[in-house]
């Protein structure tokens, strides 16, 4: 028997007059989850973010906790806490007062508070670094004093709203691999805000992706990439080669579907006549004999990306783009023509 989920929206919704930020938004998440709410701007992540942590009361629906109702909670009462990108910290105090904040608040002794201060800082890597101000600090080790403050009062769920975005990529990249090493061995649910794809991608176990209000698509990364549930889903998680057509037959969750390129097969419940885009990965293009031809086209732009070119074709048989990947000795000439195929497995067939 499954446990309960650890956080669990019910049918929530949060409206600002005629504005809709919120529609029926419901979502089950165990514990030691580290999911990420993906989207774009206004899609309702941030929205919804902040009615977990008690910031925003919604205007209909329920918020649950370990199993207890926390919506009509205040943030301060809630077993949460949340790291907004700018961490808000106090320039006035030192690192160790800043991480000790929340646990003077709460009453916690002077010696306990130290000593969880000094575990707290260890544990973010910044062990040592107490007496310091805030301004003697870089920016990502500033992020890690945010981090330590908010687990170091020991919540439920951590809350991370767009916790990287002002940090350069390199710095990025490794506070990912932080975080996520982090949470794995706090073994805490977290929750982490972003529009980044390839975010999402590094540290999710669980990818809500959002739009318009509403969640499309809920799946591990893998799942969410290879085999997204809507066409929304499969244009903002990354690139890909869509070709418009209908489906013209259907056989034990597969379809024949007609295209300007031919009959091509991909998986799919759909019904015939049902107007589809399919939707092919760049890695999943090959320019060697496959079990699916996707006839000719001619490289029209290449881009070197250190591990691969990206490179646009155009399909010679039809006004149809496609967007490959070819290993860095592969010949990328302007006009170069490319016969391309690839696996039905790899074809996602979706509905226009």
């Amino acid at each position: 028997m499954r446990p309960p989920p650890h956080l669990e929206i019910s049918n929530v919704s949060k409206h600002y007059g005629e504005v809709t930020a919120l529609e029926d938004v419901s979502l089950a998440v165990e514990q030691g989850a580290y999911v990420v709410l993906l989207g774009p701007s206004g899609s309702g992540k941030t929205t919804l973010l902040s009615v977990v942590g008690g910031f925003t009361v919604p205007s209909a629906g329920t918020v649950s906790i370990a199993g207890r109702d926390v919506t009509a909670l205040s943030p301060a009462k809630r077993p949460t806490t949340t790291l907004f990108q700018d961490y808000a910290l106090f320039p006035h105090m030192t690192v160790a007062g800043n991480v000790g904040f929340g646990l003077k608040v709460r009453g916690v002794a002077g010696a306990e508070r130290e000593r969880q201060v000094v575990a707290a800082l260890e544990l973010v890597g910044l062990a040592g670094y107490g007496k310091r101000g805030i301004h003697e600090i870089s920016g990502g080790q500033r992020q890690r004093v945010g981090l330590a403050r908010a687990l170091v009062v020991g919540p439920e769920i951590l809350l991370l709203d767009e916790p990287l975005g002002a940090l350069d990529l390199n710095l990025r990249r490794q506070m990912q691999d932080e975080l996520l090493s982090l949470q794995r061995r706090t073994g805490r649910s977290f929750v982490h805000v972003t529009h980044d794809q390839e975010e999402a991608m590094a540290l999710a176990s669980l990818v809500v992706v959002m739009n318009k209000g509403r969640i499309e698509d809920v799946g591990t990364p893998k799942r969410i990439y290879e085999y997204p549930m809507t066409l929304f889903t499969a244009t903002f998680m990354g690139e890909s080669t869509q070709i418009v057509g209908r489906v013209s037959g259907a056989a034990s969750g597969t379809v024949e579907v007609e295209t300007a390129l031919g009959k091509l097969h991909g998986s799919s419940g759909l019904m015939p006549g049902t107007d589809v885009m399919l939707v092919i990965r760049p890695e999943n293009v090959r320019t060697d004999a496959g079990e699916t031809n996707l006839g000719s086209a001619r490289i029209r732009e290449a881009t070197f990306q250190g591990a691969h070119y990206r490179v646009l074709a155009r399909s010679e048989q039809a006004d149809q783009e496609f967007v490959l990947r070819l290993p860095p000795d592969h010949p990328v000439e302007e006009g170069r023509l490319l016969k391309l195929s690839c696996r039905s497995a790899h074809v996602v067939v979706l509905k226009r």
